[in-house]
């Protein structure tokens, strides 16, 4: 089972015999600033403050503990009557175990202060936020609090003078030590103990399981203590001013809140173990080269011994595998050179009956028959090929007859729309009928053009003076004629006022008016004609010799010129009004003539379009015969193409047969005459070999020579008999340089005596050969084995020094290379932890009024003294503006904004730490450092980090730091001791800041009921 607590946050916690602590229950609000003051004899010094905090690190799995070697150190925590009073020892027994209790909620339960267990003091705060200490409620059974159903769960950790230090068991729901006084609760305790199921079947769980079991391995808690509790001591941020303190100490307090000391003292130890198995290991080397420089004489004469029957031993195989080589060689090659016999012999036979079959071949390929069926067959292909040519050009011609027809198609099809049903003769009618009609409509529009151009004339006439259209319309009659005013010279004063007598008798009264105006002088003779030709223009007035005439009569009466250019206008307009009918008759008439003319067209193309198709029908069936006749002739064609090509490339291949066969035949001539040559030249070359004497030489049958041959190893099997002689001469004469490697030794009489003899030339050599590497071989023998037994001890000895020379080696590199990967990944581990630091640290400083900060920290080198530790430098450093650079933390700067960023960068490395799930920060001596002016907020500060990110402060404070912080903080604790000879604390006084009043209140009705 792993990470039994889970999410859960604890509620609760109680310490059974643990330091000078009361049994009391303590409620603890999670995700707030919980701090823990002291009333001890004379100050808070002797309250219990380190021990309380300390027993909750310890509940939390704090790996400053040491969890892993068993946490043997939480075992101080145990109460100790020496310590508790000066007469303790005598009166009270030191515990030999106790219990840390805690009881873990789920988070943000309205549960989580809900109430104490039996004979729990607290306080809460009432409606307006004031703080009053609650009594006590002593009760029998049940539970401290109610909590969500699956909710709660209670851990109890058993802490022993002796080992296992710690052993863990947990059970579902609150179950606390309840009882009226603190003897009967340590009774109860032990009682509740028995009764929890062992937390590992049949065991319980201790130290080095306890974070991975309740917490999963994840960090639930780090922590800031004092030395009363603690064997080490990291740096506290907050306990001297932040700029102080070295960038080393800085990295030291970081490592210790993030669990980043515990890896650097596992990487220390393993270069210790690493140095200490690298002398081990240098002092076995040097054991071993002191003894083997000792030996080394012996063992060197011993070796060139052992080299030297080694080389006289491979000197007669060699000598052996030179016979061996020079008979299995004459063998092989008289088995070559008789195969080859044969295959010479084999090779004239088969050479005279190829020249037998060629012959045979060339006369049946020389017939003359396929001569003539080629010639048959390209007559043919020619015949049908012209054929076939022909009727593809009619069918051309065909085929461009009927698409020039069928192009005229469309467009005679398109004309012939026009003739909407007529024929050519009656389309003929209705033109020329047409043309009449528009004959007569351009006479009527001639006729209205010319009364246009009259009635034009009148008007221009009449506006242009007096009698003007009398005198035009008696000119165009060709009548001579004058007005009668332009006949007359009278002063225009008097035109108007004249009265008398005029020319002929005629009185002139007003000369301006009817009738004197449009009156005219004409002839007497020509009166009546000249009343004639104005008879258009009544009140037209004829002066003559015979008298005056009026013309016509006035449709009104006419009243001078105005009257006049009306009539005209008039007259002008009835003319055009004419002239525009009949130019529309003349339009009407044109278009009937144009659709006449084309009914007429279309009549004519559907006649041709008739004639077309005709035409066209003759063409396809003209095509199609011509089509069908290509479709017979060209397979003739094609086949018959095949068969004159199959039967030309016959005819041709026949000749290159031919060709090819006569060639054959001279060079089997030319093979069978050479193998017979060759076969009477490798008759001669295996009477040379001589193989029945070399066979005589080694002593066996050439199969022999080559089994031994071919059981050598794959490199020597190639070896010719020169290079075998040559190796066995090379390998005795190092062997005697072995043997004997001084120039003066004393030589054995026989071996002596044989290589004088041998002596002079290659012949003797290998004709002595055998002899005198047995001679050095006797001697070899006798010193043999006397040598064996001294090389034996040496052996021995060397053996053993190397073995132990080998452990210490492996041990060493073994060493190293855990070490150094031991090293690489906590260097990777450091870097991502501070980086998560720094951005912790920038987030809350940028939070919390701060403009952004970071941290610096560059990689050291490891140090070479496995003794000194690997130290890390971190250089806090942040803005003081917006957009302006990073400055390090030891620059000059006020107070406030040290203690500022200490908090902040405390909180960050807590946040770092918790892997995201609730995290517990405790710190010892909060705030000790920290200036009267800048306390409040400081704590301030403290509560509202961890309310923001969901962390449990926890801090012990001196006695001037406790006004500041009771209002600051989430959540008060107050451990009470009157006096030196108490040995154990009265109970606690413990004041909760909530913002749920109702839930406050619930709490106290919870803790105020009385006992049942």
């Amino acid at each position: 089972m792993e990470n039994v607590v889970g999410d859960r946050v604890l509620i609760a916690v109680q310490a059974v015999n643990i330091s000078r602590l009361s049994t009391h229950p303590v409620p603890t609000v999670p995700g707030t600033l919980i701090v823990v003051a002291g009333a001890g004899p004379k100050d808070s010094n002797g309250a219990g403050k380190s021990s309380f905090i300390a027993s909750i690190t310890a509940l939390l799995g704090d790996e400053q503990w040491r969890f892993a070697s068993g946490a043997k150190a939480v075992s101080e925590l145990l109460f100790n009557a020496e310590l508790a009073s000066g007469a303790g020892g005598r009166q009270w027994a030191s515990a030999d175990h106790g219990y840390i209790v805690g009881v873990f909620g789920p988070p943000g339960a309205d549960a989580d202060l809900a109430a104490l267990d039996h004979g729990a003091p607290a306080a809460a705060d009432d409606e307006e936020g004031g703080a009053g200490e609650l009594i006590s409620a002593e009760m029998e059974t049940g539970e401290l609090f109610q909590v969500p159903t699956g909710g709660a769960v209670t851990v109890w950790l058993r802490v022993n003078q002796e080992a296992p230090h710690l052993e863990v068991r947990w059970r579902e729901g609150v179950h606390l030590a309840a009882a009226a006084s603190e003897a009967e609760r340590v009774a109860r305790a032990d009682d509740l103990w028995n009764a929890l199921p062992k937390s590992a079947g049949r065991r319980d769980v201790v130290a080095r399981d306890l974070t991975k079991v309740l917490y999963g391995d994840r960090v639930r808690c780090v922590s800031f203590l004092s030395t009363s509790v603690r064997s080490k001591v990291a740096t506290n941020l907050l306990s001297q001013p932040l700029n102080e303190i070295s960038p080393e100490r800085v990295f030291e307090a970081i490592a210790a809140l993030t669990g980043l000391d515990t890896e650097l003292e596992q990487e220390r130890e393993a270069r210790r173990d690493e140095h200490a198995k690298r002398v081990r290991a240098a002092q076995a080397g040097e054991r071993l080269a002191e003894f083997e420089a000792e030996s080394k004489a012996w063992v060197t004469t011993f070796d060139r011994r052992d080299q030297a029957r080694v080389r006289l031993a491979e000197a007669l195989r060699c000598w052996r595998g030179r016979q061996a080589r020079k008979l299995a060689d004459a063998a092989a090659k008289d088995e070559l050179l008789a195969a080859e016999s044969a295959r010479h012999r084999e090779a004239a036979e088969k050479a005279a009956g190829a020249i037998a079959m060629v012959k045979a071949e060339i006369a049946t390929l020389k017939d003359d028959t396929l001569d003539r069926k080629v010639g048959e067959a390209r007559k043919e292909l020619a015949a049908l090929q012209a054929r076939a040519a022909k009727l593809d050009a009619d069918r051309a011609v065909a085929a461009n007859s009927a698409d020039e027809l069928r192009g005229q198609i469309p467009a005679l099809e398109e004309t012939r729309r026009f003739a909407d049903g007529r024929d050519v003769p009656a389309a003929e009618r209705e033109v020329g009928e047409a043309r009449l009609r528009l004959n007569e409509a351009l006479k009527g529009l001639g006729v209205a053009d010319r009364e246009v151009a009259s009635a034009q004339a009148a008007l221009d006439d009449a506006e242009g003076g007096p009698a003007a259209a009398q005198l035009n319309a008696l000119s165009a009659a060709g009548l001579d004629a004058t007005g009668l005013l332009d006949a007359l010279d009278v002063a225009e004063q008097a035109r108007d006022h004249a009265h008398g007598p005029g020319p002929e008798g005629l009185v002139l009264s007003g000369l301006r008016g009817w009738p004197h105006e449009h009156a005219v002088i004409v002839d007497a003779d020509r009166l009546e004609a000249a009343a004639a030709a104005l008879a258009g223009l009544p009140g037209s007035v004829l002066v003559s010799s015979a008298g005056v005439s009026v013309v016509g009569a006035f449709d009104g009466v006419a009243t001078g010129r105005e009257a006049r250019i009306k009539a005209a206008e008039h007259r002008l307009n009835r003319a055009k009004d004419t002239q525009e009918s009949a130019t529309q008759a003349v339009h009407d008439a044109e278009g009937a003539v144009a659709r006449a003319q084309r009914r007429l067209e279309g009549a004519k193309a559907a006649v041709r379009l008739a004639e077309i198709e005709a035409r066209l029908a003759e063409r396809r069936a003209k095509l199609a015969e011509l089509t069908a006749a290509v479709e017979e002739v060209t397979p003739k064609v094609a086949e018959t193409e095949r068969l004159a090509g199959s039967l030309d490339f016959r005819a041709r291949t026949r000749d290159m047969e031919i060709e090819r066969m006569e060639g054959r035949r001279q060079r089997h001539e030319g093979e069978r005459n050479q193998a017979n040559e060759q076969d009477r030249r490798v008759a001669a070359d295996r009477e040379a070999l001589k193989l029945d004497a070399l066979a005589a030489d080694w002593g066996g049958t050439a199969d022999g020579a080559r089994e031994w041959i071919e059981a050598l190893p794959e490199e020597e099997r190639p070896r010719g008999a020169d290079e075998w002689w040559r190796m066995a001469e090379r390998h005795f004469d190092q062997a005697q340089r072995d043997t004997f490697p001084e120039e003066d030794a004393e030589v054995p009489e026989e071996l002596a005596f044989l290589l004088a003899e041998r002596a002079g030339s290659t012949a003797r050599e290998q004709a002595t050969f055998a002899a005198v590497c047995g001679a050095l071989a006797s001697y070899l023998r006798g010193q043999e084995e006397y040598e064996k037994h001294q090389r034996r001890q040496i052996e021995a000895q060397v053996d053993s020094r190397q073995r132990d020379l080998a452990a210490a080696d492996k041990g060493a590199e073994e060493a190293a290379q855990s070490t150094a990967v031991h090293r690489a990944a906590l260097t990777a581990a450091i870097k991502a932890r501070l980086t998560r630091v720094a951005e912790e640290f920038d987030k809350l400083d940028t939070g919390y009024g701060g403009y952004g900060a970071t941290l610096e920290f560059p990689v050291p080198p490891p140090p070479a003294d496995p003794e000194q530790r690997w130290q890390w430098r971190v250089t806090p450093k942040w803005r003081r503006g917006d957009g302006q650079g990073f400055v390090p933390y030891n620059r000059r700067a006020n107070t406030a904004l040290m203690d500022e960023k200490a908090v902040k960068l405390v909180c960050a490395a807590a946040i770092a730490s918790s892997g995201g799930g609730h995290l517990c920060l405790v710190l010892d001596e909060l705030g000790r450092n920290l200036g009267k002016e800048h306390r409040r907020e400081a704590v301030a500060l403290f509560r509202r980090i961890g309310e923001t990110y969901g962390i449990t402060v926890i801090g012990a404070l001196q006695d001037d730091m406790e006004p500041y912080a009771i209002d600051a903080c989430g959540q008060y604790i107050k451990l009470r001791r009157s006096s030196d000879a108490m040995p154990y604390n009265e109970p606690p006084v413990i004041i909760g800041h909530d913002q749920h009043a109702e839930r406050v209140r619930a709490l106290a009705s919870y803790v105020e009921r009385p006992a049942s």
